[in-house]
Formats: structure tokens, C-alpha cells, sequence
């Protein structure tokens, strides 16, 4: 899906300007992914924003190329996929599979420390076919600190399903919708809803011309939202760094397993010795469900853990690797 209607892109535009004090002028330099026809290219270049468009449909790649030329400098089109960034495969790389690094290089972006400002805005509509692992990679790659975020805290603005964004921003004890993704995206990234719409506005170049809603029996899912991911600029302190973060991320989806078993027996289920001594320091109930405690709480569980004598990473050392390679 694309944006074809220009009184929606300039509604994206005026969100993309929101909350970072940009007004009339010279913009920041954005990453567009997926541009398709190039409507809200356009209408970025004519706010002032420096654009680069990372686009994998040759279909489309001609016009866009033929506006770069048009232009002096503002624009910089890449043949290449966002989701086929930084691919695990070896050797040289054909687009439209990139490297992070030749793309970073090319915006002439260099990095920063995570905590500096954000170095880099992005904006796409993420697919609708395995949307759910499109979102997992990102986060993974986030709490690492590899592909678009070796270079910092960089800023996603992205077109989702309603339904992700539900499960995005879900409260503890909300059933079946407050998940290990929930938790793990409240606690790196600030999520802020920028505009919602509806399906219809977007445009496709299925063959078939279909613009079929993906159906959701349980969640409201007749619109694309527009959400903000900036990562959390205090992610990294206490016991979580980048180099344990991939154990993290295991314990909160291995919790979540069983969601509404309590804490206590996940914890045993773990082979570890004084559960109920380490919950009561933390000052959470024994009898808490998985499901009932809040981001901050598995944050402060880990960062425990990392402390005790009773918890060594090697224990879910397998499971991690297995999970990363799903992830890639």
C-alpha cells in the first residue's frame, strides 16, 4: 500500500513536523521507504525536507528517478527494500537487499551516542504480509543496537494496522492483547499515535487491484495508524546493555509462554532457587500473574536476576540463538 491521496500526504506531512518544533523552512533530512508514486515525496520536498527514497519496485523507480534528476540535490533515490536491510546472507549484496552501513553512508549520517538527539527520521507503511515479524526484527535490532541503530536512536514513523497498534499500546491484564511484544515495545520505544486512517484512503498495485482489510475477530482493525517509535532514551541503564538484551527480550517472551500463570512459577519453571525471597525484594506479589505486571516490572526482574548468583545468561543461551535466527 501507498499513499496516492495529497490531502493525505499532507496530513502525514504536518504529523512528521509535529512534536519536533519544525515550521516553514529548511526541514530535516528524511528516509522514505517505499514511496511507490511519489505523492508524498512530493509534497515533502516541497515543505523544505531533504529526502532520500529507498524504493524496491522498479515500477516505480524510473519517475522517482527522473524527479531526482529534476532536482538539485534534495532528493537521493536507492534501489533497495527497507525489510531486506542488513539480510544475514554473505557475500556482496543485490539490491534490492542493502547494507545499513553503504545506506548510511550515502545519507552522510554518521553515529551518535544513544543518548544524543535522534540522528535520523524514517517513514513507510510496513506491509501487511508478516507484519507481526516486520515489527519483532525492528525491535530486536533496536534493544541490539545493530543495523539502522548502530548509528543512534533512530526514529521510526510508521503506517500500521490498527490491530498492532492495540496490541502496541495494550495495558497489564488486558486479555490476550497484553503480550511479551506489548512489553518489550512500551519499554524501549516513546509511542505516541500520530493520525489514523482509514484502509480505503491507501492505494495498492496488486494486480487484482484489491484492497482487502485484514480481518481481526477480536481487535478494531479498519484503519492504518500512523505511530511514532522513538527509542527510549534511558533503555540502557541498570543491568540491560545491548550485549545482554537478546537474553532479555527470551525471559519476557518465555514469561509469556503461559500468561496467566503467576510469576512465581515461570520463575521455578527456570530452576531458580529463592524465587519468592527475589520477588518480595522487588516488592512484587507472589501471587502475580504474567500477564497483570507492567513493563518496568520485567526490566527491574532482569536487572535482579543479573545481580543474583541464581541466574546465568547460559540459561536460555540455545533458545536466544534459535531466536534471533527466526527474527533475521
Amino acid at each position: 500500500r501507498f499513499i496516492a491521496c495529497p490531502q493525505l500526504a499532507r496530513t502525514v506531512r504536518r504529523c512528521l513536523q509535529s512534536g519536533a518544533g519544525l515550521g516553514p523552512g529548511p526541514q530535516p533530512l528524511l528516509l522514505e521507504f517505499a514511496p511507490g508514486p511519489g505523492i508524498l515525496t512530493r509534497t515533502l520536498l516541497d515543505a523544505g525536507f531533504r529526502v532520500v527514497a529507498l524504493e524496491s519496485n522498479s515500477d516505480f523507480l524510473t519517475d522517482l528517478q527522473s524527479l531526482e534528476n529534476s532536482l538539485d540535490g534534495q532528493l537521493k533515490v536507492i534501489h533497495g527494500d527497507f525489510f531486506r536491510l542488513d539480510p544475514l546472507s554473505k557475500g556482496a549484496l543485490k539490491p534490492p537487499a542493502v547494507s545499513s552501513d553503504k545506506l548510511f553512508e550515502t545519507l552522510g549520517v554518521a553515529a551518535v551516542p544513544w543518548r544524543a538527539d535522534v540522528p535520523l527520521k524514517i517513514f513507510g507503511i510496513v506491509p501487511q504480509q508478516l507484519e507481526r515479524n516486520r515489527l519483532w526484527r525492528l525491535l530486536f535490532a533496536m534493544y541490539e543496537c545493530s543495523s539502522i541503530y548502530r548509528y543512534g536512536r533512530v526514529e521510526l514513523n510508521l503506517f500500521i494496522s490498527e490491530k498492532e497498534y492495540t496490541i502496541l499500546t495494550a495495558k497489564p491484564g488486558e486479555s490476550k492483547i497484553y503480550q511479551a511484544l506489548t512489553v518489550l515495545a512500551q519499554l524501549g520505544y516513546e509511542i505516541e499515535l500520530l493520525h489514523k486512517e482509514p484502509w480505503s484512503s491507501f492505494a495498492t498495485n496488486l494486480k487484482n487491484g484489491g484492497l482487502a482489510i485484514p480481518k481481526s475477530m477480536q481487535l478494531p482493525n479498519d484503519h492504518l495508524c500512523l505511530v511514532r517509535l522513538t527509542p527510549q532514551q534511558n533503555l540502557f541503564t541498570g543491568g540491560l546493555k545491548p550485549s545482554n538484551a537478546s537474553t532479555f527480550i527470551f525471559m519476557v517472551k518465555q514469561s509469556f509462554a503461559k500468561p496467566k500463570s503467576r510469576l512465581t512459577d515461570r520463575l521455578n519453571s527456570w530452576s531458580l532457587d529463592n524465587s519468592d525471597a527475589l520477588l518480595k525484594a522487588l516488592e512484587i506479589p507472589q501471587n502475580a500473574a504474567v500477564r497483570n505486571l507492567y513493563p518496568e516490572d520485567y526490566k527491574r526482574l532482569f536487572e535482579a536476576l543479573q545481580n543474583s548468583d541464581m541466574f546465568a545468561e547460559t540459561l536460555f543461551h540455545d533458545d536466544v540463538l534459535a531466536s534471533t535466527r527466526i527474527m533475521n
